[in-house]
């Protein structure tokens, strides 16, 4: 099936993270966050966004408050300004913005997106073409068949503003729960089968739980509910809208345990705990996906010298808020480290 990720604009927007102090920018940002700071001398800060990173602006004092008023996340202003410093945090200092309808912005340049998505569809393809169950087979085809159910999914996101939060990024994460689930799976004799089926099932509910236009956030049944709860509904309803169900009642208690039993982290703990060996292989594979994104392209907070040791990573932190590091040592390699990308994107089988 036709990608509709890899369509989308195009259009070269200015990295706010890596931008040289003084750049001039006249570009759409998406409002992440209004903050009102200060007590004896208030004033506000924007979080601006658009597909590259997130930036803040310098402060909107009183005398600027008229500028500003009115504007709420989840608005679009067309901003004219400069990067710029204070305290070496980046700042965009705004001269001019104004309010711009959403229905003049292709979303694509405003939030974070993973890009060309057909690699990890032909992955997901793949292995559900080698699911020999047939019940399981179907019961996943009736949604990784279905076309509306495949353009939201490639277009959500897999968390908020923590792991894979970017357009497609719960097709991401998906694709490499499954991998990771896949060789755990047959190190542990689980049923390969199953474990892949769950890997692919187990975040479909954030389809209902997140929504993307004008930012992410959590939709009503999202907040009161839960992406797993939702995930485990959404399944017996597509299952019982059948004539003929592709699977038992049986079977379907199977597969809402491995959508209901995936997290063991606060606040994102899952409503029950594993109790099929599946479920244990899917929470761990689900674990290392979130827990290592965006480790292998997090670049070092400084300036790495020969000698250097460790080097620490920045922006990144450690499930439990701590810094992270990366080697920096050659091993005694004559040459410069490559590494082994046979096993990286685009997503193998």
């Amino acid at each position: 099936m036709q990608s509709r990720t890899s369509e989308r604009s195009t259009r070269p927007a200015i990295d706010v993270t890596r931008a040289p102090l003084g750049e001039r920018v006249q570009e759409p940002f998406v409002v992440v966050a209004v903050d009102h700071r200060g007590i004896d001398e208030p004033f506000m800060v924007l979080t601006l966004g658009n597909r590259t990173g997130r930036i803040e602006t310098a402060p909107f004092w009183l005398k600027d408050l008229p500028r500003v008023t009115g504007i709420v996340k989840g608005d679009v202003v067309q901003v004219i300004g400069e990067i710029a410093s204070y305290h070496d945090r980046r700042q965009l200092k705004v001269s001019s913005l104004r309010v711009l309808p959403k229905d003049m912005v292709d979303w694509a340049d405003l939030l974070p997106t993973v890009g060309d998505t057909g690699p990890y569809w032909d992955a997901v393809d793949r292995w559900r073409s080698k699911i020999v169950r047939p019940r399981l087979r179907a019961a996943i085809d009736l949604f990784f068949s279905d076309p509306e159910f495949r353009l939201r999914f490639e277009a959500c996101p897999a968390s908020l503003n923590e792991h894979h939060a970017a357009l497609g990024g719960v097709l991401m994460h998906t694709v490499e729960v499954a991998r990771i689930a896949r060789t755990i799976a047959r190190v542990c004799r689980a049923e390969v089968d199953v474990a892949v089926a769950g890997a692919l099932l187990h975040d479909i509910g954030k389809t209902e739980a997140y929504c993307w236009s004008g930012g992410f956030d959590l939709s009503e049944r999202g907040a009161l509910h839960g992406p797993q709860v939702l995930g485990a509904e959404m399944l017996a309803r597509r299952v019982r809208s059948i004539d003929a169900p592709p699977c038992t009642d049986h079977e379907l208690v199977l597969l809402q345990h491995l959508v209901l039993a995936q997290a063991d982290t606060r606040p994102h703990r899952s409503p029950v705990v594993p109790a099929t060996l599946e479920a244990l292989v899917i929470q761990h594979a689900d674990r290392a996906s979130a827990q290592t994104a965006g480790l292998a392209e997090a670049s070092p907070s400084g300036t790495v010298t020969p000698g250097d040791f460790m080097v620490t990573l920045a922006k990144v932190r450690g499930p439990d808020g701590q810094r992270l590091f990366r080697g920096a040592s050659d091993w005694g390699a004559a040459g410069p480290h490559e590494p082994d990308t046979k096993e990286g994107r685009p997503p193998g089988s």
